[in-house]
């Protein structure tokens, strides 16, 4: 580590990055709560925040972070996680606003939850269990959480996650305990089981909509599942493919203005011959 105009800098491999010090964290989250404080006395805006006022707020924040992951922009996932922190950092300050014998909390009580959370979690780290590897690290995570007192092993998913993100996450907790098919082949037959039910209720005559959409749903569910056994996350994957569509939509968009055509009276075949071409151009 060297230390360059006062900052101390990580070389590795050809490359390096600004090191704070343990104290410098400290100082710069000091900071933050300091600012806050300000904020919450002084300013009109802040003073009105409730918990419900900033709920969708925290949620666009964290969208925009998904954003930048996907972007792989690392400047702005430091400026969007420095945004949750702040939300974080005001939902303590509405906690420890609530009296203690309402379930008042500030920021101390927080971390600590979260680090004695971690600690006992982590047995194979902080105390004498064995887990050489992932699978076994997150069947002990879920079952340490049985034994905290949850009834079950899915409590955890948030019932307002998007439907994908919630069906990976309700597969990939019963994994934990065991629950789960033993090969990819399995899973992959099953889909196939599945999309022959939802074409058996598409050719019924006069089919129920409420009975294909239920075996649509379980296409989805199995295709997930699939998704998880050969290591890809659905949710990113559907967000690649939607983006690498919008984009090419908006470059036919831009082509057929460029030739001073208009969509709405061009016939499909005409607008396929553009979509081949912004494929062609846009593939990666």
């Amino acid at each position: 580590m060297t230390k360059v105009n006062g900052v101390h800098l990580l070389v590795r491999e050809g490359y390096f990055c600004g090191m704070n010090t343990r104290a410098q964290h400290l100082e710069a989250f000091g900071r933050l709560l300091d600012i806050m404080d300000d904020l919450r006395e002084k300013c009109p805006w802040d003073r009105k925040q409730t918990f419900e006022s900033l709920r969708h707020l925290t949620i666009e924040e964290t969208y925009e972070l998904a954003d930048a992951i996907l972007d792989k922009d690392v400047d702005e996932i430091k400026k969007e996680t420095g945004d949750l922190l702040l939300h974080m950092v005001f939902y303590a300050k509405l906690g420890s606003e609530i009296p203690a014998e309402q379930g008042g909390y500030d920021i101390a009580d927080a971390l600590h939850a979260i680090c004695d959370k971690l600690v006992d979690r982590h047995p194979h780290i902080y105390g004498d269990v064995d887990a050489d590897d992932e699978d076994t690290v997150k069947a002990n995570w879920e079952k340490l959480k049985l034994k905290e007192g949850k009834t079950s092993v899915l409590e955890g998913v948030p019932k307002s996650l998007p439907s994908l993100v919630k069906a990976y996450r309700v597969q990939d907790k019963v994994r934990g305990v065991g629950f789960d098919w033993d090969n990819a082949g399995q899973v992959w037959d099953k889909v196939q089981e599945e999309l022959g039910e939802l074409r058996a209720e598409l050719d019924a005559p006069g089919p129920d909509e409420e009975r294909v959409a239920d075996e649509f749903g379980d296409v989805l569910f199995a295709l997930i599942n699939y998704a998880r056994f050969v290591d890809v996350n659905p949710d990113e994957a559907l967000e690649r493919t939607t983006r690498r569509f919008m984009g090419r939509f908006q470059h036919l968009e831009q082509a057929v203005r460029a030739d001073g055509l208009d969509l709405a009276n061009m016939t499909l075949s005409e607008m396929d011959v553009y979509w081949e071409k912004a494929k062609a151009a846009t593939s990666s």
